[in-house]
Formats: C-alpha cells, sequence, structure tokens
C-alpha cells in the first residue's frame, strides 16, 4: 500500500510540470478568441525571434499573450493593440514591418543582393570565357607553329 502512495505521489510529481505552461483563457464571444489567435499568430516573439507569439514557450511571450488577451477584453481593437506593441517593442514585434525609411533595407536589401549577385556572376563568366580563350589562341598558335616547323623540316 505505501509503495503504491510512494509511485502514485512520484507519478503526480512528473506529470505536475506538463500541466504549468498551458493557458487557459475563457473569450466572451467566439469573435474576440479568433481576433486573439490572429494577433497572436502575427506578432513575433521577441526572445524566440523566429516564431510566433502563439507558438512561442519563452515567459516573454507568455506576458505579451496575456496583455493580448486583457486588451481585447478591455475592449481595444486590433490596430490598437498592434501599435501599442511597436509602440513598445519597435516594429521588430511585425511579421511584416511596414515600408517607412527605417525599414527600407530590410525590404530592398534582398533584392539590391540578388542584382549584386547576379552582376558578379556575369563578370565571372565573362572573365572565365576571356581566359578559355586566350587558352584557345595560345593553343591554336602554338598547333600552327608545330605544323610550321614540321613543313620547313619536309
Amino acid at each position: 500500500m505505501m509503495r503504491q502512495f510512494i509511485v502514485f505521489t512520484l507519478m503526480c510529481a512528473v506529470l505536475v510540470p506538463a500541466f504549468a505552461g498551458i493557458e487557459i483563457h475563457q473569450f466572451k464571444t467566439p469573435e474576440l478568441e479568433a481576433r486573439y489567435k490572429h494577433l497572436t499568430s502575427t506578432l513575433r516573439c521577441l526572445v524566440c525571434q523566429n516564431e510566433n507569439l502563439a507558438d512561442s514557450n519563452a515567459e516573454l511571450a507568455k506576458q505579451l499573450r496575456e496583455q493580448i488577451y486583457t486588451m481585447l477584453n478591455d475592449g481595444s481593437s486590433d490596430k490598437e493593440i498592434v501599435d501599442y506593441m511597436v509602440s513598445r517593442y519597435g516594429n521588430f514585434v511585425l511579421y511584416s514591418p511596414p515600408l517607412i525609411p527605417t525599414t527600407y533595407l530590410l525590404w530592398i536589401g534582398p533584392f539590391v543582393l540578388l542584382i549584386f549577385g547576379i552582376i558578379i556572376m556575369q563578370i565571372a563568366i565573362r572573365r572565365n570565357r576571356m581566359q578559355k580563350q586566350r587558352i584557345d589562341d595560345k593553343d591554336y598558335n602554338k598547333a600552327r607553329s608545330l605544323l610550321a616547323d614540321e613543313e620547313s623540316k619536309s
């Protein structure tokens, strides 16, 4: 009997942390729940950086989800919530930051790098062709001189 109690106690102790991370929010309407899910899936976790708030288990992500829940229940609009997050954490909290002067490099940078890469590739191909052409000219001239030597010997 005592052995069973100890086993039961150990099993409960092992399982308790598994339930500690589950957040349960009660929403007044299904619309509020849908807005909550949309907002937490479109805002970036500042700790994980490659996960949205809905998928992150970071402590800050939990706090931000709680903040979103509170603001939704207080009647804030989606725009007000996003504006609050941006004012507090910057445009980095958005997966799709706006096209403003501070984010030009973020939006245009990949295209500039692509064009730069294409230009470098074209230069490398031209150099390779010119070098190959020079080798072919050298070989042609060498072969011609060898033929000329053979003809002069005969």
